[in-house]
């Protein structure tokens, strides 16, 4: 009424009241009444913003390749932006009379397009895909040392990288380069576990032929002990044969020597029993064989004489005619001597 309104600004808004080509009024979440005709009101947004963006760039290795990701600012310094862009709004208190707000983010996205341009072209295709976080920290530090971030008073808050991917057919290659690279590694980790398994399977049969020969060995050192032991008693034995046939052959000549001995003591009694045999004959020369018989049956048994008696009578049996001898006889002068020899061994 009257040209006399109200505005309410909120905290995320600046405002500034101009009258006269002079500042009249401002803060943040500033409210009160203005006179419209000759009051020009400023509101500057000092709430973060976000401005995504998404750009196609070179690598060094002349391989395109998209940046995606987005900035989050702020304005700190209201004046110096409502110095740079126009902010005033228009008599309805609720839109701007340009469209400078809108720019300001497509300012800010050119300067961060030249920074990523720079970024990216100082690395090859591989590595611009594995370095999002440092391209994001060139064109944050890039952004705050800009002279044109600063004179329109924003304060970078950060810069993400959301994305970093080569052109679809570039992808496929990369993607089969890295399956080929993946089944490559697959290949030879099977190659390295067959080997290792060949090696433990080597290691196994060595054991096994180390055990093997360890133990040929202490057979033939049991072998080779048990060789010597029978040569130390085939050598005993030897010795015992050899001690037994010196000692046989010592008995051997003992008994020889005891043969030789008995032999002539044979011959010289033999020399004696004939010398007396002789000296005896020598005696009985021209002596009656009736006497020697009678010298010799002197001191013979009963029996002898009986038999000495039968023997007369067997030579003078032609003159003999008949002679009987019963069975009571015989016993009678058996028995008679039988008697008189066991009376004769009673008395001794």
């Amino acid at each position: 009424m009257f040209g006399l309104r109200f505005i309410k600004a909120q905290p995320t808004t600046y405002l500034m009241k101009f009258r006269g080509g002079a500042v009249t009024q401002q803060g943040a979440g500033l409210s009160g009444f203005y006179y419209a005709p000759v009051t020009s009101l400023v509101a500057v947004p000092i709430g973060s913003r976000d401005a995504a963006f998404i750009f196609q760039q070179i690598a060094r290795d002349f391989q395109a390749l998209t940046i995606q990701g987005h900035v989050t600012y702020r304005i700190s310094e209201p004046q110096k932006a409502a110095a740079m862009l126009n902010f005033t709004l228009k008599r309805d208190g609720k839109t701007y009379e340009s469209d400078d707000p809108e720019k300001l983010p497509q300012r800010i996205l050119a300067t961060v397009e030249v920074l990523a341009q720079q970024a990216v072209k100082e690395l090859t295709l591989k590595d611009a895909l594995q370095a999002s976080d440092r391209i994001a920290s060139l064109i944050e530090s890039g952004l705050r040392g800009r002279a044109d971030i600063a004179a329109l008073g924003l304060e970078i808050l950060g810069v993400s990288i959301r994305g970093v991917k080569p052109t679809p057919d570039t992808a496929k290659a990369l993607e089969a380069e890295a399956r080929e690279a993946i089944l490559k590694g697959a290949d030879e980790a099977i190659f390295a576990r067959r080997n290792f398994a060949v090696e433990q399977e080597r290691a196994i049969r060595e054991s096994e032929l180390d055990t093997e020969i360890a133990v040929e060995q202490k057979k033939r050192s049991i072998r080779e002990t048990q060789m010597d032991a029978e040569a130390s008693v085939a050598a005993k034995q030897a010795e015992l044969r050899e001690a037994g046939m010196v000692a046989d052959i010592t008995l051997e000549s003992k008994r020889k020597d005891f043969v030789g001995l008995n032999a002539e003591n044979t011959r010289t009694l033999a020399d004696a029993e004939a010398y007396r045999v002789g000296a005896l004959m020598k005696i009985f020369e021209g002596v009656d064989t009736r006497v020697i018989q009678a010298l010799a049956s002197a001191g013979m048994q009963p029996g002898q004489l009986i038999a000495q008696a039968f023997s007369g009578i067997a030579e003078k049996a032609e003159k003999i005619g008949q002679l009987n001898v019963s069975p009571d006889l015989l016993n009678t002068l058996l028995d008679r001597p039988a008697a008189a020899e066991a009376a004769r061994a009673r008395r001794q």
